[in-house]
């Protein structure tokens, strides 16, 4: 079991603390001596009257590093021991997942030790685990330090290449090998690329990335995010997914919901209704099994 994480709380931010666990699942209650405290299957954040926190379980780590500091406190605590000063690329998407809006494909090319000491020195951690308005700010501070690109696919495009493709990982491998081949420095040094494994085999991004560039060292891990420069790649990636929905948005006058729930199928519907198959073609990904019901449903 992880040992217990143990912080000062600021009265002012025992609301926004409750508010975001309370939206995260965590059963709330008011033992003694407590201002409340939460709790989900893995871990407990109680917080006292003296507001000092306490985090417990197996998942404090996690929650600790990925939620509470970055979104609450405000700060980055890995030991020093822990941290990876490696120079690197790192890479992630945004957007895979979601009916509406493009595929946004981001990389982050760390060049030297000093870059990633400052990347440590921010709250930058996984985008999932950002609000959407600090996005920005984040972005801006990567950009002022590494060496970025992002390859955008509009919902047009994504549909075309997915056509080609036949196959969601076939294409994330290919955005994902196009990104680091244009970050990959010449002579490449000792700078190798990571990313996270997305497909079953390591072989579609390796295959992938083999027809651009045969000589740089490619490492893949599931939840790859908890990298600090694929973190910071998912940031890049998430604010290009946000500024494309707006730009869309704009474009059709039509209010675009993200992911894939049972409201984003009825706005697609609704889209169908007032707009046409055409535009509702241009707005989202067409593989979806949402496209065909929404078609279904009017047929």
């Amino acid at each position: 079991m992880s040992s217990p994480f143990v912080s000062q709380l600021s009265p002012s931010l025992f609301a926004l603390l409750r508010d975001k666990l309370e939206k995260k699942g965590f059963r709330i209650s008011i033992p003694p001596h407590t201002v409340f405290q939460g709790r989900s299957p893995s871990v407990s954040c109680t917080v006292y009257q003296s507001g000092k926190i306490v985090v417990q379980g197996k998942g404090t780590q996690e929650f600790v590093e990925f939620f509470l500091e970055p979104e609450i406190l405000c700060s980055f605590s890995i030991p020093n021991t822990q941290q990876d000063l490696r120079p690197r690329i790192g890479v992630d998407e945004s957007g895979k997942g979601d009916f509406f809006g493009p595929l946004c494909t981001a990389g982050v090319y760390a060049p030297s030790t000093k870059a990633i000491e400052a990347l440590y020195q921010t709250t930058i951690c996984d985008s999932k685990l950002i609000s959407d308005d600090k996005i920005p700010f984040l972005a801006q501070k990567i950009r002022s330090l590494c060496t970025c690109k992002v390859l955008t696919l509009f919902p047009e495009k994504y549909n075309a290449l997915y056509t080609n493709f036949q196959n969601l990982n076939a294409l994330l491998a290919w955005t994902h090998a196009t990104i680091i081949d244009d970050l990959a420095p010449t002579p490449l040094g000792e700078i190798f690329a990571i990313s996270d494994q997305f497909a079953s085999s390591e072989k579609v991004l390796l295959q992938a990335i083999r027809k651009k560039r045969a000589d740089i060292e490619l490492v893949q891990r599931h939840r790859a995010e908890q990298d600090i420069v694929v973190a910071a790649a998912s940031i890049l990636a998430r604010e290009a997914f946000l500024a494309s929905i707006q730009t869309l948005e704009s474009r059709y006058q039509v209010r675009l919901l993200k992911g894939a729930s049972g409201k984003v199928k009825q706005q697609a519907k609704e889209i169908l209704r007032t707009k046409g198959r055409d535009i509702l073609a241009k707005l989202c990904k067409t593989h979806f099994k949402t496209f065909s019901e929404v078609l279904d449903s009017t047929s």
